[in-house]
This record gives structure tokens, sequence and C-alpha cells, in this order.
């Protein structure tokens, strides 16, 4: 067993207050909240009831916490509200503050604005 398995393994909670496996050494029965969604269900309200560690080298572990499959919730379905808020959203994501035009795609945060309102004379140097 080497010691990073070693520092990673406390099945009875002992070290880290609750039990605790090395990166994809998790009992069955367990599940991340991605591959809970994966399989179409939530946490539900649950407190966590395991959690997975990878050591690194530079800096602490990664941690994963785990939810118990049995006790997990089906996913809410999406309303048609919901859907009309998200379209809603996206579709600001993709307008222009300056040219208040639908540039096809997500502004850039960095720019602020879509790329020829940032970048007004770079049409004339690419012809």
């Amino acid at each position: 067993m080497s010691l990073a398995f070693a520092k990673c393994f406390d099945p009875n909670g002992a070290r880290f207050g609750i039990p605790t496996y090395p990166w994809r050494l998790a009992p069955d029965g367990y599940a991340t909240r991605r591959q809970l969604r994966a399989r179409g269900l939530r946490p539900g309200g649950q407190p966590i009831a395991a959690q997975v560690l990878r050591p690194r080298y530079r800096r602490g572990p990664l941690t994963a916490y785990l939810y118990r499959i049995d006790r997990a919730k089906k996913v809410r379905p999406m309303t048609a509200a919901k859907w009309a808020a998200l379209a809603k959203a996206n579709t600001a994501r993709r307008t222009c503050p300056k040219c208040r035009t639908d540039a096809g795609y997500v502004i850039p945060a960095s720019l602020g604005m879509c790329v020829p309102c940032a970048y007004p004379d770079a049409e004339q140097r690419a012809a």
C-alpha cells in the first residue's frame, strides 16, 4: 500500500469525520453530484455521506463529495417558465451592449462587447 493511498483511506471516518476513500475506489452505492445527474437524480437535501481524495504533491488533495444513491431523488423537470428564463438569459449573453445586435455567440467577458465593436479598424486591415 502506497503512502498516498494510506493517507486517503479512512472508511470509518476517524481522521476526516466522514468515510474517505482513494480516488476511483469508492464502494458501490455512492455517487458524486455529476454521477447522480447522469442517472437523472439529485442529492435531495441529504448530507454528504463520504468523500474521495486524490493526492496532489504541490497543493492539497482534490476532494469529491459522495452522496448515497438510495437516498437520492429524481431531478425536477424544467417548467415552461424556466425554459423561457434560460432562453432570455442566453439571448442577453449574446447581445452586444454597444451595437445592440445579436452577435451569434456569447460575448467574451474580456472584451465586454462583440468583436467588431471591440476592434472596429480590424476589418480594414484584413482587407
